[in-house]
């Protein structure tokens, strides 16, 4: 039980890498808040951590305004009295575009959730725990790190989350907080439920991985969960790839 007495809050809660760290969290100990847009999605994950006897609540969170992220941190230290691990996860993808024929909304959009909330997550937590300490946690993207065409506002929004992680991780660190980030590969989410429809087009992808297949959220969860725990208590500032590879060889 790692996170005996520990307080989680998971955000993207809803599905993917999100609801697998939350059971991850819930089966170490932890009380565990899993927040997302999507009310639905969030209350079957706490109803998941339940049934295995964890404990969880519900808070719906719009993690592209900073007012809502700043009500979860400050609902959940209201329900347990502390916050110590803070995993900023919520994310979107988008449509494929070239530059030139990129939507200026779509783009704001994909930035306001991937970039912008996890600022905000690193803000409203960072303070919730400056007096005790804690772990942030990011999710990046190995594309922070490879190019692929027609998706810079994801390549922008996923950049900037390595570099906040390493400038947060300095400012807090006077606070012994720790801020250290994942970046996911090809991960079976709901981000590439667009190309499983086509199955052809879905193997042809797995194919190009190192070892010809997606990871599963709980892969990345059991990453995510390390690199929360005491056993990862000299591991800071850094991105750690969970992609089998990918970003290490060209395709």
């Amino acid at each position: 039980m790692r996170f005996q007495d520990k307080v989680a809050i998971v955000t993207g809660a809803a599905s993917g890498i999100g609801r697998a760290s939350v059971l991850e969290f819930a089966r170490g100990g932890a009380r565990v808040v899993a927040a997302d847009v999507n009310r639905e999605g969030g209350e079957q994950t706490v109803a998941a951590v339940k049934t295995e006897g964890g404990e969880a609540i519900f808070i719906e969170t719009d993690t592209s305004s900073y007012e809502s992220v700043q009500s979860l941190v400050d609902q959940a230290v209201g329900q347990y009295g502390r916050l110590d691990i803070m995993f900023n996860n919520a994310g979107v993808g988008s449509p494929l575009h070239n530059v030139l024929d990129m939507p200026v909304d779509e783009y704001l959009k994909v930035v306001s959730i991937n970039q912008h909330g996890v600022f905000y997550g690193i803000k409203a937590a960072g303070n919730a725990m400056k007096e005790r300490g804690g772990v942030i946690i990011n999710t990046a993207s190995i594309y922070a790190y490879i190019a692929d065409r027609g998706k810079i506002p994801y390549h922008a929004s996923k950049g900037a989350v390595v570099s906040m992680t390493k400038a947060a991780a300095l400012d807090l660190a006077k606070f012994n907080i720790r801020v250290v980030g994942i970046a996911p590969g090809l991960i079976d989410t709901g981000i590439v439920t667009r190309w499983k429809g086509d199955e052809a087009l879905w193997n042809k992808i797995q194919r190009a991985q190192m070892r010809g297949k997606a990871g599963k959220p709980e892969e990345v969860a059991k990453v995510v969960a390390f690199l929360a725990s005491e056993d990862a208590s000299f591991l800071n500032g850094h991105i750690y790839c969970v992609d089998d590879g990918a970003a290490a060889f060209k395709r």
